[in-house]
């Protein structure tokens, strides 16, 4: 697929040191690579999602920790793996200020599905 696993923190550092540029860049291929693994036609590419998120003062991003969840289950459940309503914790963890918490947990499910 030509999917890269990334170091969590190394992600979280250069969102930091960048004031959040890297974050941009972050939040388009977590959203690509998340529609990429679960084979699905995603409505709206990373970019797209981005924009979105910008226009509506981040009420889109939460729509999207929603929608990442459940594109990360679809693929968990294709792998064979079980999967839980990850959604659910992404949105709760954007709605609360913790964005970058979300980010780096679905990182870490990509780099997961990655890897086998």
């Amino acid at each position: 697929m030509g999917i890269q696993p990334r170091n969590i923190a190394v992600c979280i550092i250069l969102s930091l040191v960048t004031c959040g540029i890297y974050a941009i860049y972050w939040f388009i291929k977590l959203t690509d690579e998340a529609s990429a693994l679960a084979e699905v036609q995603a409505p709206t590419s990373g970019g797209v999602a981005f924009i979105l998120t910008v226009v509506t003062c981040g009420i889109y991003g939460w729509y999207w920790c929603y929608k990442q969840g459940e594109k990360l289950d679809a693929a968990k459940t294709a792998k064979g793996q079980p999967s839980s309503n990850s959604g659910i914790l992404y949105l709760i963890l954007q709605f609360v200020g913790l964005g970058v918490v979300a980010y780096a947990l679905m990182q870490n499910e990509i780099n997961q599905l990655i890897e086998q």
